[in-house]
């Protein structure tokens, strides 16, 4: 086990994690420690391995080599133990993933109900309160289809939340919004970011990740280049891949 400097085991450790598709190497040599509490937003360009290395911290996309420990222990390689653990960390897809035929209240109910086995009246209450926290209470008996795209992916962040998890993963939380959809999810991102919930985010908004993270990662070609605090990473990024990242999208 890694331990801090203070003592305290990091959340999430990712240790020389591989991982191919076929001839293409996604994630090189990836060595990441993340803390409680933290917010970790991991920037680069498209096919860098942001997602990748996302979806390997809950084994969505296994990796070939390497270890991912959560909260000390190894993350385990299949059955009712991969379970348990997936339900520590939430997971929040571009492309929302809700059940169309569930009512909003009941995505956000599934979970709890299903996996922790709680008490019925207590979830019912818990999604409820969730789902005002993410500003979409009064969607609860509605189905999927009828709500906004924003309005849905707040719906899967609140689904997320209902399971009480101990970091929760977000994987382009925003690309699948329209514009005017983009800011009303970043600031329930923002406000989770506040409240101490650790979270690893993969984003192209960089204003986000300027206001929010702790720590800014950079990806490129499978690669970790560098990571640094926001202001830091902004203003003075110490790779010539950031520079060049950076001179693209920003504005000059």
């Amino acid at each position: 086990m890694t331990q801090t400097a203070s003592g305290a085991i990091p959340l999430v450790t990712l240790s020389d994690v591989n991982k191919h598709f076929g001839d293409l190497h996604v994630l090189k040599n990836i060595n990441l420690v993340i803390h409680r509490g933290e917010v970790v937003v991991v920037v680069g360009p498209s096919g860098s391995g942001k997602s990748t290395l996302c979806r390997a911290i809950n084994r969505i996309e296994p990796a070939d080599s390497g270890s991912v420990t959560l909260d000390g222990r190894p993350v385990p390689s299949e059955g009712k133990a991969l379970a348990k653990l997936r339900a520590d960390v939430g997971m929040v897809f571009q492309s929302f993933n809700l059940f169309g035929h569930r009512t909003v209240l009941e995505n956000v109910m599934l979970g709890p109900l299903k996996v922790r086995k709680g008490n019925p009246d207590t979830v019912k209450r818990n999604a409820m309160r969730l789902l005002d926290r993410v500003g979409v209470a009064n969607q609860a008996n509605k189905y999927a289809a009828q709500l906004s795209g924003g309005q849905q992916q707040r719906v899967a962040i609140a689904r997320a939340l209902a399971m009480d998890p101990k970091v929760i993963l977000f994987d382009e939380p925003t690309s699948a919004l329209d514009p005017e959809m983009v800011n009303e999810v970043l600031e329930v991102m923002t406000d989770l970011a506040q409240q101490g919930m650790t979270m690893v985010v993969v984003t192209h908004e960089m204003g986000f990740a300027r206001r929010a993270a702790d720590r800014v990662v950079f990806m490129s070609d499978g690669e970790i280049v560098e990571q640094a605090a926001p202001e830091d990473f902004f203003t003075h990024p110490s790779s010539q891949r950031a520079q060049d990242f950076l001179g693209k999208i920003l504005p000059h």
